[in-house]
């Protein structure tokens, strides 16, 4: 313990100071000492793991290359032995778990199949690593409640990241500013969207093939049921996971990380209260091709210029999803854009008009009442996505999207998935009592539906 306190104080106080950049018209935001990355002395920079090495851990890597790449941890081998010719001092293992104990890692990067997102993170931080995980942050609620717990007891301690780098784009913070502002008045409603759809998964079991030597086929399945090898289980990325609740938690659990963050960013949400849902009849092996699922926020408890009561928070994602979007939200905004166009969006609903955005644009409408309407920016600019955290871990302020925040926000997608799989029924929720109210039957869909494989047990 002496020697991973030391190092964090040596840090937080062995790196140069910065300036972070700033909004239009904002004060400069001086951090503390020890936030810039890529200082001279290599025992200044922060030793990663990275579990997964290909795919999103190639992002991930590049956003943190100013630090030192400690350990690669990969299923695939050959893709171990491609990145790990690049890191040849790097540790490489085929199993996350060989790594937690490791005294020498500060952080930990979670880059895996979604089925091991949060036990990989919750085994890290219980080591006092600091995590930076890729969305979603967890397969489950249960899991999604033990990653907020696990960090908010360590608040201080370590830092925590979730990746949603679409937090620190500007865009983001327009809307943002747009809604807390009052432009568009009280808000009422938003509305989130996601053209995608899930592709039938085909057969339940996919036909046994033999395991290739460079396929680590156990370390890939890990916490998920035994079944024999085949590499559709495992070949193009989370598109293909995420369409079975086995490994993954489909469009709602994937692209909800990303597009519900704006409002819950922008109205400040909490928990919500109730969740329902209208999809196909639930499938007990494959997430549903589309969703449309309404979350009721409560009043915040503070005044606020912004919301005046309960906010109503839905999502759409699939063909019928879309469709449904289109009718609702079309004859509000009228001729000044067409909803079909935006293949993903959030559109909050207010007393004097509509706010539309994604990642890259905001419209207001109706346009004829904001054509000469000026918003003076008073969020400041983000330091950069991965630079939050490295800022978070080096004794700067908090990063936006540590787990508090997100874990909060994740928990309510996954409220999404659990009302679907409950019979797409309306699920009264009590966060401070983690039960379904109305539906006890629903409670065992909190947690796993399936029995996690001995070696890769949540230990509560």
């Amino acid at each position: 313990m002496s020697r991973k306190t030391n190092r964090r104080d040596f840090l937080k106080t062995s790196a140069l100071s910065a300036t972070a950049v700033t909004a239009v018209g904002a004060s400069p935001l001086v951090l503390p000492v020890g936030v810039v990355h890529g200082a001279e002395s290599p025992n200044e920079k922060l030793n990663i793991a990275y579990l997964g090495s290909g795919g999103r851990a190639g992002a991930n890597r590049g956003g943190l290359s100013s630090q030192n790449t400690y350990a690669l941890c990969d299923t695939n081998r050959q893709t171990l032995d491609k990145i790990g010719a690049e890191f040849p001092d790097a540790i490489r293992t085929v199993d996350w778990r060989s790594l937690i104990d490791n005294d020498k890692i500060d952080v930990f990067v979670v880059s895996t199949a979604e089925h091991h997102h949060a036990l990989a993170s919750i085994a890290a931080m219980r080591q006092g690593k600091s995590v930076y995980t890729e969305k979603p942050l967890a397969r489950t609620v249960e899991e999604a409640r033990i990653m907020q717990n696990e960090y908010i007891s360590r608040r201080g301690k370590i830092a925590t990241q979730m990746g949603t780098q679409i937090h620190a784009v500007e865009n983001y913070r327009r809307a943002v500013e747009h809604v807390q502002a009052g432009t568009i008045g009280k808000v009422t409603e938003a509305h989130v969207w996601c053209g995608r759809t899930i592709a039938p998964i085909g057969p339940v079991l996919l036909e046994e093939q033999p395991i290739p030597d460079h396929i680590a086929w156990n370390e890939w399945l890990g916490p998920a049921p035994e079944r024999p090898f085949n590499i559709n289980y495992v070949n193009n990325g989370c598109l293909n996971w995420h369409r079975r609740w086995d490994f993954g938690t489909g469009v709602l659990g994937d692209m909800g990380s990303h597009l519900i963050d704006l409002p819950f960013w922008a109205l400040e949400l909490q928990h919500p209260t109730s969740v329902t849902c209208e999809a196909p009849e639930p499938d007990p092996v494959a997430t549903p091709p589309w969703m449309v699922v309404t979350w009721e926020h409560p009043a915040r408890k503070t005044s606020s210029e912004f919301t005046s009561g309960p906010i109503k928070l839905v999502w759409y994602h699939g063909a019928e999803g879309m469709k449904r979007r289109s009718d609702l939200l079309q004859p509000l905004v009228g001729n000044d854009t067409v909803i079909n166009d935006w293949f993903i969006g959030v559109a909050f609903i207010g007393e004097k008009g509509v706010v539309v955005a994604d990642y890259g644009k905001t419209l207001l409408s109706p346009q004829s009442r904001f054509a000469d309407y000026k918003l003076d920016p008073f969020i400041p600019s983000s330091l950069g996505h991965y630079n939050e955290f490295v800022a978070a871990i080096k004794g700067g302020p908090e990063s936006l999207c540590n787990f508090d925040y997100s874990g909060r926000l994740i928990e309510n997608n996954l409220l999404g998935n659990l009302a679907h799989r409950a019979g797409n029924k309306k699920i009264e929720w009590d966060f401070e009592k983690f039960a379904c109210t109305n539906a006890p039957e629903a409670n065992a869909l909190l947690k796993s539906d399936y029995e996690y494989r001995d070696g890769w047990k949540l230990v509560k």
